[in-house]
């Protein structure tokens, strides 16, 4: 609406659009929600068919029953999804909702966005010369989810995750409770998300860029600072390798833990979690996956590079 209101009165604001920081942030805003729309569309109709059409008994039957072998299966299983972070978070939720244990479907949510075939080839035409870094992605990203999947199942708490009520779904219709789910989530997630793009936006427009060749030259400081970029600027995981790549002042160590950082950890994931598990659970989440991501990333740089 925004947007629209502002092609409308565009003579009148034309001033105002002048500025650059304006446009810059209009332009980071918009590919942001351009970027991740369409998965997010896609995990929503996923989620609303998982709810409605998908047997609970299936999940009993695709997944081993005891929780830390379903782990490392659920997360195995994000390679078959080529979508986005945007789209894995309704969908997590969903398999919550139909019995799947709450380690192996954070698993899943956190490994999906990172190791499915679109990704990996994004990376690897982003690292020509680096092909090493997409086996380090994948196996990085991988360990990470695996491991805050295990560690949700010796710590995690079940009143911690409190998912939206669909009791407005009770007594639909198998279709109309399919097209009420969609409304429902997208409206949801989709809040959130445009919250998170806008805050990207502000990151981007706010942190000048003198400050990140001066953190390159340090190499502990690099590889902080490239994972917090990460969660600042929230870029999709089909399109963060080239941002990536193109930040060639850092070292790939550095770069890989932007890589493995951003997928599980960004300022739109942050408000969407926030906004289908609820705010207890994002706050324990966020920092836990940033601080294992960021550990896990510098390792195996450190011993591949």
């Amino acid at each position: 609406m925004v947007l629209i209101l502002i092609g409308v009165l565009h003579r009148q604001l034309g001033g105002l659009m002048a500025d650059p920081r304006l446009q810059t942030w209009l332009t980071v805003f918009v590919s942001v929600m351009v970027q991740a729309v369409p998965f997010l569309v896609f995990g929503v109709v996923l989620s609303a068919v998982i709810a409605v059409f998908v047997p609970r008994s299936i999940w009993a039957r695709a997944l081993p029953r005891h929780p830390a072998l379903a782990v490392p299966v659920a997360g195995v299983a994000g390679v078959v999804l080529p979508g986005c972070e945007c789209g894995s978070v309704p969908i997590a939720g969903s398999l919550i909702r139909r019995g799947v244990t709450p380690a192996a479907a954070l698993a899943f949510l956190l490994a999906a966005p990172a190791i499915n075939p679109i990704v990996l080839t994004a990376t690897a035409v982003a690292f020509p010369k680096n092909p090493e870094m997409v086996a380090a992605r994948a196996g990085a990203s991988l360990v990470v989810a695996m491991l805050m999947g295990w560690l949700w199942l010796r710590l995690g708490r079940a009143e911690w995750i409190r998912l939206p009520s669909r009791a407005h779904l009770d007594g639909l219709p198998r279709m109309a409770a399919f097209w009420a789910a969609c409304r429902h989530d997208i409206v949801h997630a989709g809040g959130f998300l445009v919250l998170g793009a806008m805050a990207a936006a502000t990151i981007n427009v706010a942190v000048p860029q003198t400050f990140l060749h001066e953190l390159a030259k340090h190499p502990v400081l690099s590889v902080l600072a490239l994972a917090v970029l990460a969660v600042l600027l929230s870029i999709c995981s089909e399109a963060d390798a080239f941002v990536a790549a193109s930040l060639s002042q850092f070292s790939l160590t550095a770069r890989l833990a932007f890589l493995v950082v951003g997928p599980m950890v960004d300022l739109k994931l942050i408000s969407m979690q926030t906004g289908i598990f609820g705010r207890r659970f994002a706050a324990r989440f966020a920092p836990a996956t940033f601080g294992l991501a960021v550990l896990v990333a510098a390792g195996l740089g450190t011993v591949i590079w």
